[in-house]
């Protein structure tokens, strides 16, 4: 129900998908072991649903809310299993509320890929404390291995395990320290091939990380604000929702002062307080973590880094004070009328702020990107001077891609004019076929304006000498 509600007011908010469904459906065209931005998970799962639905934003958007949704109800099994129901349905609730899952909930990306890795971290070191089998840590190593194929920020909740583990004393336990090592093994071979991948691609990745955000090295004030900026627009920006729904149940609660039996499910005291210390650790580590990363080393903190974990820090935040009482005589029914106001709070916002709105707020936002009316603008012009359909269109990976998306042929995008970074692109094909190329820069003979709704981007084609039957024969999709 969440989903239908989010996703097709998200659809027609915006008039072309986000930047980070776009860079996927570019990569998607040739499956990689790494990419030279990111690691290759969320390219190859993307693969088999455009096979089989096409190559289309709509594909991107079911994927997003899939993994976003998966998440929520593994987190929801959870933590009644450790608390009860009510508990578990509050936090659900409250997680629901934070905007990375309902304003972003189309978003198809490295992170939002991550969420369920990061909550079945936790879940699977819950069972290897718990059940001191081998075979929790071994899946909890395949856990954090996989989870490395979508994003190295894995590391943050490989840093919760080693945190819980050190705070339950498991150098004590030849179990544990067996069970650790076997987990670090493991995922060190599942992400053994894309390690090896990095060294002839240059670490691409890496590099792009230390030269966008990590390697940065911000000074004094700039530094600190940077971090400051970052931990309250988590937490008072992205979750100030949620912490509202929680307040509001709490204080319902507290004044009903009404007796209500402690669930039978609840686990025994010893166990309670392993798992209280356990969401404790996984969902705070990844904000102090963040947090000391930028006063350490002046790295500049993306606000989307926070996407993966910030689910966790709902049961983190319901565990602390001597509110965790509280929380067996919580009402499940306020918890939802508190729920459905929020949510059309957030609703009557992102509308308000749509590319369809009546106000329609932040009209520089990308979601405002007419990809259609650019279409309209260049298509025409260059099908003609290339004597057939566009295959190639080269230039900024954002611009370029929306633009392929709009044109029948699906043409390739050959990102920043780079063959090294776009290995679906090869360059017979575009010595025969030839290159639409965009350019927010008229630094070469050729370039002309798109028009007045397109400002600062320009447009040339480059036509082959002698193209192909394949280029200028005109396929049926371009008509």
């Amino acid at each position: 129900m969440f989903a239908a509600i989010w996703l097709p007011h998200l659809a027609q908010s915006s008039l072309v998908p986000p930047t980070d469904n776009i860079e996927q459906l570019t990569w998607v065209r040739s499956l990689e072991w790494g990419y030279y931005k990111h690691p290759p998970l969320p390219t190859w799962v993307l693969w088999l649903p455009v096979q089989l639905m096409g190559l289309s934003g709509g594909v991107t958007y079911a994927l997003g809310a899939v993994f976003v949704l998966a998440a929520m109800g593994m987190l929801w099994r959870f933590l009644a299993a450790l608390r009860g129901t009510v508990y578990a349905t509050a936090a659900l609730l409250a997680a629901l509320c934070i905007t990375y899952y309902n304003g972003r909930l189309y978003y198809y990306n490295h992170e939002v890929v991550l969420i369920p890795f990061a909550v079945a971290s936790a879940v699977l070191t819950w069972k290897a404390f718990v059940s001191r089998q081998r075979r929790w840590w071994l899946w909890l190593g395949v856990c954090l291995g996989v989870g490395g194929l979508a994003k190295y920020h894995i590391v943050v909740m490989a840093l919760a395990v080693a945190v819980f583990w050190v705070w339950q004393r498991g150098w004590r336990d030849a179990d544990h320290r067996r069970g650790l090592a076997l987990a670090a093994t493991v995922s060190l071979a599942v992400m053994a091939p894309h390690l090896y991948w990095l060294w002839p691609h240059d670490l691409g990745p890496i590099r792009y990380a230390m030269d966008s955000s990590l390697g940065l090295d911000l000074h004094g004030m700039r530094r600190l604000g940077v971090c400051l900026r970052w931990l309250f627009d988590q937490l008072l920006n992205r979750a100030l929702p949620a912490w509202l729904l929680l307040l509001s149940v709490l204080w319902l609660a507290v004044r009903a002062r009404t007796d209500v039996q402690v669930p039978s499910r609840a686990p025994l005291p010893d166990d309670a307080g392993m798992s209280r210390r356990l969401l404790l650790c996984f969902g705070l580590t990844p904000l102090v973590f963040t947090l000391v990363l930028g006063l350490a080393v002046g790295a500049d903190l993306q606000l989307h880094w926070g996407a993966p974990f910030l689910l966790l820090a709902v049961p983190a935040f319901m565990e602390l004070g001597p509110w965790k009482e509280v929380w067996p005589r919580a009402s499940l029914k306020s918890a939802l009328k508190s729920f459905f106001l929020i949510q059309l709070v957030l609703l009557a916002w992102g509308q308000m702020i749509s590319a369809n709105g009546e106000f329609r707020l932040q009209r520089h936002h990308w979601r405002n990107f007419d990809a259609k009316a650019l279409a309209d603008a260049v298509a025409p012009a260059a099908r003609a001077q290339l004597g057939g359909p566009v295959r190639v269109i080269a230039g900024p990976p954002a611009e370029a891609g929306a633009l392929a998306l709009q044109l029948g042929e699906r043409p390739l995008v050959l990102i920043d004019g780079r063959f090294d970074i776009s290995p679906w692109v090869k360059k017979e094909l575009v010595d025969d076929c030839g290159v639409l190329e965009l350019s927010k820069a008229a630094s070469h003979p050729g370039y002309r304006p798109v028009g007045e709704k397109f400002p600062g981007l320009y447009w040339r084609t480059v036509v082959p000498r002698s193209p192909s039957i394949y280029c200028t024969r005109r396929a049926h999709a371009a008509n």
